[in-house]
């Protein structure tokens, strides 16, 4: 099932992707990817609550493993937990101020093996934990509340600028006086089989 509500005949009606879609070898699409995500290091989580409904999140990335997949830090006590216990099924969506993005469709898993949590624990956490003055919950690698949501990609799509600002807006206002999609982003795609084989490289 789709949604149209257009005939083009012969000519593309999604001039954009026509120009900006690329296919280059998985290398170069998983190095872009990876050195994107690090720069942008902060998305939105999201996921689906009991109710049915969407819920985003703002996450910092705390690493990634195979390349292509992603570690966060969490507290055990929040609504994501219990969304994604419910539901393991995330998006996550990294943006940029530039217009650069990529979009995750992912597998969420709840980490709480201490061994885990030990090997990503970042200081930083304590700030965002809290001390409870009980000796256990401090937000230390043994706090209990301190977990790794594990996500596993299944889909990646991201568009990243092929060209410095300066000359994207001259591309662009190009596009604007000809009628013509501008060639502006690397606009790639990510199946499930070429991640398996970007985890395995």
């Amino acid at each position: 099932m789709s949604f149209s509500n257009a005939d083009t005949g012969s000519k593309t009606a999604d001039p954009y992707v026509a120009k900006n879609l690329q296919e280059p070898s998985l290398k170069e699409k998983v190095d872009d990817l990876v050195e994107f995500v690090d720069r942008a290091k902060f998305c939105m989580m999201t996921t689906r609550t009991s109710d049915g409904m969407l819920a985003s999140r703002c996450m910092a990335m705390a690493a990634k493993e195979g390349h292509v997949d992603f570690i966060f830090h969490a507290n055990s006590e929040s609504g994501k937990t219990n969304d994604l216990d419910a539901n393991p099924d995330v998006n996550l969506g990294f943006l940029n101020n530039s217009g650069e993005w990529a979009s995750v469709s992912g597998h969420a898993s709840i980490e709480t093996d201490r061994a885990i949590v030990h090997k990503y624990y970042s200081p930083a956490l304590k700030a965002w934990m809290g001390d409870l003055g009980d000796g256990k919950h401090d937000g230390g690698p043994d706090d209990p509340r301190v977990v790794v949501i594990r996500v596993k990609s299944k889909t990646i799509q991201y568009a990243t600028s092929r060209k410095n600002p300066v000359a994207a807006a001259v591309e662009f206002a190009k596009g604007v006086v000809m009628g013509e999609a501008p060639q502006l982003n690397k606009l790639r795609h990510l199946s499930e089989e070429e991640l398996q084989q970007a985890r395995s490289s």
